[in-house]
């Protein structure tokens, strides 16, 4: 690709990432630990989902786990073969994907169960799942309160076969928040009901990156840590485990320009000149993933240093302020990853911009080519 704005994902620092949490978890819990899930849903969190499972498996995650059928049929094709649980909802749509990519759905509603009953049966195979538990999260789950009603006719499935049972946090990276120890209990009591509805044996999973490190209680038989995976910490949790940032984002400077005082740049003309100014443009925009709330908020690395993002940021471009630096078409810019003595994370960008590093990974833009190292 000619494109100057690329993605180099570090799959030495991913693997570093699921070795350093497995220890982390050997530590505290010795032969009792939990095993590793390989959360690799939304392309992995952009990093690209087919090269991140392989180095999960790798380093000793016994599961994946994806958002639908269509990407752990990806998963499957590429030809992995550990377990791969499909998180998401699939009630609606077609259901061939989970036989033929022998993938493990989760049932979230009876009538989930129903369908895969029915696809199962006139397969004539038996399929394995696990149950999804609303504890209070209130998207997907079979509602923790309801169980004795809705769980039942599931069980009785004859060609669907328990494997796990599991819930989702919504507030686990808040240390203390009230609906987080809500939910653990609502767990709990879910736990007693499925018991006494004869459900023993089987994987216990609750755990996602901000429980995994603020509640060993909620390990249970496997944590499913996502962004902790790819190297960025709940902040309020920052140095427990040495995770590294697997993803970091460049490009080039490809032109410099001069603009005069009361002049303007950009779309809308919203920055205007003060002074005698040096503008810097560089080849990133919306459509590669840079948040447009970025103007007047974030900066780059360039030549060792930040600098300013002024004006709007477009599709296709954005503009730096580079006044008294010696900038040349050419030199690197760095909008997440280190140059230098400095580092910008992308939980900082995040922050500029008032949202989640998740949503800044994710949206790293399909024309921003990834570049894969091991080392």
């Amino acid at each position: 690709m000619n494109r100057h704005t690329v993605a180099h994902v570090d799959l030495a620092a991913l693997a570093h990432n699921a070795r350093a949490i497995r220890a982390y978890l050997a530590a505290r819990r010795g032969a009792g630990a939990p095993a590793l899930a390989g959360v690799v849903k939304a392309d992995a969190y952009g990093h690209g989902a087919v090269h991140a499972a392989r180095t999960l498996v790798a380093a000793g995650a016994s599961l994946l786990a994806c958002a639908d059928i269509d990407e752990g049929l990806e998963l499957r094709g590429a030809g992995l073969s550990v377990p791969i649980l499909v998180l998401g909802p699939f009630s609606l749509g077609d259901l061939s994907g989970v036989f033929e990519g022998r993938l493990t759905p989760t049932i979230s509603s009876p009538t989930a169960a129903r369908r895969l009953q029915d696809a199962a049966a006139r397969r004539g195979t038996r399929l394995g799942y696990h149950l999804g538990i609303d504890t209070g999260m209130l998207r997907l789950g079979l509602r923790h309160d309801n169980l004795s009603r809705t769980v039942p006719e599931v069980l009785a499935a004859p060609n669907l076969v328990l494997e796990g049972v599991y819930t989702h946090f919504a507030t686990a990276d808040v240390p203390g928040d009230a609906l987080f120890l809500h939910q653990c209990r609502n767990f709990e009591s879910a736990r007693r009901t499925l018991a006494g509805l004869g459900v023993h044996g089987g994987m216990t999973h609750a755990a996602n990156s901000g429980a995994l490190l603020a509640e060993p209680a909620t390990w249970f038989d496997l944590v499913r840590p996502g962004l902790l995976m790819y190297g960025v910490t709940p902040g309020a949790f920052t140095g427990r485990i040495d995770v590294r940032p697997v993803m970091s984002v460049r490009s080039r400077v490809v032109a410099v320009k001069g603009v005069r005082v009361g002049e303007t740049i950009g779309y809308g003309g919203r920055f205007v000149a003060r002074r005698p100014t040096t503008m810097a443009i560089v080849p990133a925009g919306y459509a590669d993933g840079m948040d447009r709330r970025l103007e007047g908020r974030g900066a780059v690395l360039l030549r060792g240093r930040r600098v300013p993002i002024v004006g709007a940021v477009s599709m296709d471009v954005l503009a730096l302020d580079v006044t008294g630096l010696p900038v040349e078409p050419g030199d690197e810019v760095v909008f997440t990853g280190r140059q230098g003595d400095d580092a910008i994370t992308v939980g900082e960008v995040a922050e500029w911009v008032g949202t989640i590093p998740y949503e800044l990974l994710c949206r790293v833009g399909n024309r921003v080519e990834r570049i894969y190292s091991a080392s």
